[in-house]
């Protein structure tokens, strides 16, 4: 099981079983926050632990998604999806950088356009490690 908290440690996350590649986005919040981001869905494989507050992007009439974060420290958490999928289940992502680097270090990184495209970019062939050396 992975496992990560905000700064102060009020609000954490943890995600059972293989992450799999993170994905490390170039949108307009990803970019700003960054965040590398480990995937699954709401009460399955994530938990979130601890007082959280949201973000919506403003401006936008029906935002896909929110920002979840520590109300004290201003960790961002995760990302949690406002549409549900077909079959009812709601998407989520973490913040892997929020876990110690030796349970993430060796998690390859996927390159997703989110600014531009929306579409997956040629791998690089780094770890999350390489971004923190």
């Amino acid at each position: 099981m992975l496992k990560g908290s905000c700064h102060c440690g009020a609000a954490a996350w943890s995600l059972t079983g293989d992450p799999g590649s993170v994905t490390a986005c170039n949108c307009t919040l990803c970019h700003r926050y960054g965040a590398l981001w480990a995937y699954d869905f709401e009460g399955e494989r994530i938990n979130i632990a601890g007082p959280i507050s949201s973000f919506r992007r403003p401006g936008k009439e029906d935002p896909a998604l929110e920002i979840l974060f520590c109300p004290s420290c201003a960790g961002v958490l995760a990302w949690r999806g406002l549409r549900l999928e077909e079959d009812g289940r709601r998407r989520m992502a973490v913040n892997v950088r929020l876990a110690d680097l030796e349970a993430v270090g060796d998690l390859p990184i996927d390159h997703f356009d989110g600014f531009d495209t929306f579409e997956d970019l040629a791998p690089s062939g780094k770890t999350v490690r390489d971004l923190w050396a």
